[in-house]
C-alpha cells in the first residue's frame, strides 16, 4: 500500500502539481541567495572595513553648517551645547557627516528602505494601535533607499561610541557590534525563509523580551523599568506636566527656553493650526478621520526635541476629547534627507510623505495618527503621537554584558525592518554564515568612530573660536522637557 508521500509523486519520481508552488519558490530564494553570493566578486565582504575617508580636504564644519541652513537660528545655540557633551552626542547631531563619508565607501549594491539615522538611540519601546508594547526603531526622519550596510555602519559605529563614552574596554565595544551584527545575520536568514506576510506581521514584543531574557536579573531588572516608564509616557500622563489651566481652559505652560508659545505672527491657532489640521487629516484612512473628528484643538507650542533635529520647526499640539481626555500630537517638520544625492533621489514630491511611507514600511506596527501635510509656512511637516507609551534606553545603567545584549536586539529589529521592505534571501547570500561581515563591520566601526572624535574634537575648538555659539540650560528644565 503507497504512502501518501508516494501518492504524491508521478513516475519518474516527479512533483505533482500541488508541490510545484512550493518548489518553485524554494528555488527562487535559493537563486536570489546565489545572486547576493556573486556581489561578493565585487564587493568582498571584507571590504567593508574600509572607511573609505579618501577625502581628506573634507570640512566637518562646513557640513555641519550647511545642514543648519534653514534650522531656526534662535534655536541653535542649543543644538550646539547639546552636541558639545560628547562625542557621542555630536554623533547623533551629525548624520549628514556619515552619510556624506558613506557615498565613497565600497557598497554592496544591495539597496532596501534605510532608516539613514540608525544609532542606538533611535531605537525603543512603544505602544501598538493594540497597546502591545513593541520593541523597534522610532526615528525616521533621514529615510530613504539606500545600500542596507549604511544602516548596519551608522549603528555600528554608534556602539563604538557608546562604549566609549562609558568608559567600557575596546574588547566589550567590539562584542556589542559583533553581537547586533551576527544577530542580524541569524535573523535576516530566518526571515529569508519566511513569507512575505509573515515578514510584515513580524515584531519583537516585551512579552517575548522578559521570556527571552529570564535568566539574566539585570535585563530583566531593566525591561521591567521600562515597562513602568511606559506606562508614565501616556498622552494624558504628559499632559498633567505640560498643561495650566488658564480662564478654565487648559493650555500648555511656557517652560522656555525648550517649549514656549510662538509669536501669533509666527504661528496661530485658528489661521494656521485649524486649516493645517484639515489638510492632514486628509492624510488618514476614513475611521482614523473619525477618531480625530472627536477630538477639539485647543493649543499649540514649540518644542525643541532632541540633539539631530532642534533648530527644525517642530510644535506640540494639545486636543481635548469629548470624555475629557486629552491628546498630544508633534508635529514635525519634514527636511531634506541626508542621504538624499548620496544614495539617490527621492521619488517623493516632498518630504512628509517620504517619512510617513518609509515609517510604515520599517516599523512592525505604526501610530494610528502618522500622517503628514504641508500647506504651513511652505513646509511640509509629518504628525504623530507624543510620547505614546514610549521607552528610551538609559544608557547610564548599562554594563558590557547589557550593552551586548541591546545590540542583539538592536539587530534583530533592524534585520526585519530591512527584510520587510528589502530582499531578505540576496542579502543572506552577500553576508554568509561566517563572521566575515561581522568582523569587517566591527573594523570599520572603530574606524569611523576615531574620525567622529576627530571632527568632535574639531568642532570643540570651533566652539572656544566662537564659529559655533553655545547656551547653558538649567538641568531641571532639560530633565523636564527630554
Amino acid at each position: 500500500m503507497k504512502t501518501k508521500a508516494q501518492k504524491r509523486k508521478r513516475p519518474g519520481g516527479r512533483s505533482t502539481g500541488k508541490e510545484a508552488p512550493l518548489e518553485s519558490s524554494l528555488s527562487q530564494r535559493n537563486a536570489r541567495r546565489q545572486q547576493g553570493k556573486a556581489l561578493r566578486q565585487n564587493c568582498p565582504r571584507a571590504r567593508h572595513a574600509d572607511a573609505a575617508l579618501v577625502h581628506r580636504d573634507r570640512d566637518p564644519l562646513a557640513l555641519i553648517e550647511e545642514s543648519d541652513q534653514d534650522r531656526l537660528a534662535s534655536l541653535l545655540p542649543i543644538r550646539f551645547t547639546r552636541m558639545a557633551e560628547s562625542a557621542f552626542a555630536f554623533f547623533r547631531g551629525t548624520a549628514v557627516l556619515q552619510a556624506h563619508d558613506l557615498q565613497s565607501a565600497p557598497s554592496s549594491g544591495l539597496t532596501v528602505q534605510c532608516c539613514g539615522d540608525c544609532h542606538l538611540m533611535n531605537f525603543g519601546g512603544f505602544a501598538t494601535p493594540e497597546r502591545a508594547l513593541v520593541f523597534d526603531i522610532n526615528d525616521f526622519d533621514e529615510t530613504l533607499v539606500a545600500p542596507f550596510e549604511w544602516d548596519l555602519k551608522r549603528l555600528a559605529t554608534s556602539f563604538v561610541l557608546a562604549a566609549r563614552w562609558l568608559d567600557f574596554d575596546p574588547g566589550d565595544a567590539r562584542r556589542a557590534v559583533t553581537a547586533m551584527v551576527a544577530a542580524y545575520r541569524a535573523a535576516m536568514s530566518r526571515f529569508s525563509g519566511l513569507s512575505v506576510l509573515e515578514i510584515w506581521y513580524a515584531k519583537t514584543s516585551m512579552d517575548e523580551m522578559f521570556q527571552e531574557f529570564a535568566e539574566d536579573p539585570k535585563v530583566v531588572k531593566l525591561l521591567k523599568r521600562g515597562v513602568e516608564q511606559a506606562a508614565e509616557h501616556t498622552s494624558e500622563h504628559v499632559f498633567h506636566k505640560i498643561s495650566t489651566v488658564i480662564d478654565g481652559k487648559s493650555k500648555l505652560a511656557d517652560q522656555p527656553p525648550l517649549l514656549f508659545h510662538a509669536d501669533p505672527s509666527e504661528l496661530d491657532l485658528e489661521r494656521d493650526i485649524v486649516p493645517f489640521f484639515a489638510s492632514y487629516r486628509e492624510s488618514l484612512s476614513r475611521d482614523r478621520q473619525a477618531l480625530l473628528d472627536r477630538f477639539e484643538i485647543l493649543d499649540v507650542v514649540h518644542k525643541v526635541v532632541g540633539v539631530g533635529s532642534v533648530g527644525t520647526r517642530c510644535y506640540i499640539v494639545l486636543l481635548a476629547g469629548r470624555q475629557d481626555d486629552h491628546l498630544l500630537l508633534q508635529v514635525k517638520e519634514a527636511r531634506r534627507s541626508v542621504l538624499e544625492g548620496r544614495s539617490g533621489s527621492s521619488p517623493f514630491d516632498n518630504d512628509g510623505e517620504r517619512i510617513v511611507t518609509g515609517q510604515r514600511l520599517m516599523q512592525s506596527a505604526s501610530d494610528i495618527f502618522l500622517g503628514w501635510t504641508g500647506g504651513l509656512h511652505g513646509r511640509y511637516f509629518y504628525v504623530r503621537q507624543l510620547r505614546d507609551m514610549k521607552i528610551a534606553p538609559n544608557l547610564a545603567g548599562y554594563s558590557p554584558r547589557i550593552l551586548a545584549a541591546y545590540g542583539d536586539l538592536c539587530g534583530r529589529v533592524l534585520a526585519r525592518a530591512h527584510a520587510k521592505a528589502g530582499d531578505a534571501p540576496t542579502i543572506v547570500g552577500y553576508v554568509g554564515t561566517t563572521t566575515r561581515f561581522d568582523e569587517a563591520i566591527a573594523d570599520y566601526a572603530e574606524t569611523y568612530a576615531d574620525q567622529v572624535e576627530e571632527d568632535y574634537e574639531a568642532f570643540r575648538g570651533a566652539i572656544r573660536a566662537g564659529r559655533f555659539p553655545i547656551e547653558t540650560l538649567p538641568s531641571d528644565v532639560e530633565q523636564a522637557i527630554r
